[in-house]
């Protein structure tokens, strides 16, 4: 199913993958229109419960993900890491070209309105809260658990939200798994 494609550090989108058609969001952002309609809900309710929450970043074009990846490497190497191990970290927290779910249309990345920085407290807004509990009523999932980075290839990300689909979504938030683990129990 569309929904489920396995965008990962281990199953980049496939070389025929066409570029799902878009919604697009505020402040330049998009989704696949496929899943605009659960965002929207998921958005409006949080908001609706008094929250702010802010859509960071959404889908990417492969050269926009070029770039973060790029940056993110060249961070590290002034950091005083070598290539290889520069290239290594990057990837726990940058896709590497080609393997991100941003570059599916499938992904976004929310943050409070109040608190903007990707990082781990980031868990410990109002916004992630609510989100946490409520992503797989619309369908969504947080898509990089605290401890899930062996199976996924990305460390904890709290601001990732995946479109999966309501019944998906559901069995991996109940179950405590992720999109990997759910994928192997559903194909046997």
């Amino acid at each position: 199913d569309w929904n489920l494609i396995l965008v990962n550090w281990e199953n980049p989108l496939p070389e025929d993958f066409s570029i799902p058609r878009l919604t697009q969001l505020a402040n330049g952002h998009a989704i696949d229109s496929r899943a605009y309609p659960a965002l929207q809900s998921m958005m409006d309710a949080a908001r609706a419960a008094g929250l702010q929450p802010t859509i960071c970043s959404s889908y990417r074009t492969q050269a926009k993900q070029e770039e973060l990846f790029q940056n993110k490497v060249q961070r590290l190497l002034a950091e005083g890491y070598g290539r290889t191990e520069a290239e290594e970290q990057a990837a726990m927290w940058v896709a590497r070209p080609g393997t991100s779910e941003h570059q599916a249309g499938l992904a976004v990345d929310i943050v409070d309105k109040s608190y903007q920085l990707l990082d781990r407290e980031q868990e410990d807004t109002a916004v992630q809260q609510w989100l946490m509990a409520h992503c797989a009523e619309y369908g969504y999932i947080l898509r990089y658990p605290t401890d899930k980075a062996a199976l996924t290839g990305v460390n904890y990300e709290p601001w990732h939200y995946r479109y999966v689909g309501t019944e998906a979504a559901a069995e991996i938030m109940e179950q405590g798994i992720c999109l990997e683990e759910y994928l192997a129990e559903i194909s046997g």
